[in-house]
């Protein structure tokens, strides 16, 4: 069985060499929308794959970290990264280019990092993530799958290269989620949520 949860935030980015000329070389902005699509064979206690307010926590707070905010690329000119960052309290910083390919690509990444970091305490099993879509436009969306975000053809994505500025991380409810992402820290998932 498959479940989908899905997140919005507004963000702008440029995209360097893509074929858009207004893409490539302005500074614009989307209301993306994020799907989390988990999959299970198995029902937890509830009789659910995933309980949906188990997602509000951890993963509502890596996906909300770009909203309201600008994704810089860390190829792109130091100049351009230093004067964004000046003028922008809340960054992130991506070792790709902010593409809708891409994002799911990072997305996918730190979610299925955190769900295999976190234990569960009410009967869920064999809880895998299946995809993430991330719609850029209405007409226009990326989905990335396990053997996209892993894959070495469409280069590597080292989690420790993204960056969140001190305001993004003020705002999530553990100021340590990253580190403890990067660092392979266990999460337990509580037993009750809101």
């Amino acid at each position: 069985m498959i479940i989908r949860k899905m997140f919005k935030f507004e963000n702008a980015h440029i995209v360097r060499g893509c074929s858009t000329q207004k893409c490539r070389s302005s500074l614009h902005g989307h209301s993306y929308r994020v799907e989390l699509l988990f999959e299970s064979n198995f029902l937890d206690n509830g009789q659910m794959v995933y309980d949906f307010g188990l997602m509000k926590q951890n993963m509502k707070d890596l996906v909300e970290s770009f909203d309201h905010a600008i994704t810089l690329w860390s190829g792109d000119s130091k100049e351009y990264i230093n004067d964004m960052k000046k003028h922008s309290s809340r960054w992130v910083q991506l070792p790709v280019s902010p593409s809708a390919e891409q994002f799911s690509r990072v997305i996918y990444l730190m979610i299925d990092r955190l769900l295999h970091l976190t234990s569960t305490v009410n009967g869920e099993k064999e809880v895998k993530l299946n995809s993430v879509i991330v719609h850029e436009t209405q007409s226009g969306y990326a989905q990335c799958f396990h053997s996209d975000a892993y894959s070495p053809l469409m280069g590597v994505i080292e989690l420790e290269k993204i960056l969140f500025s001190e305001e993004v991380v003020s705002s999530w409810h553990d100021s340590d989620l990253w580190l403890k992402v990067i660092s392979g820290d266990s999460f337990i998932n509580p037993t009750t949520v809101l």
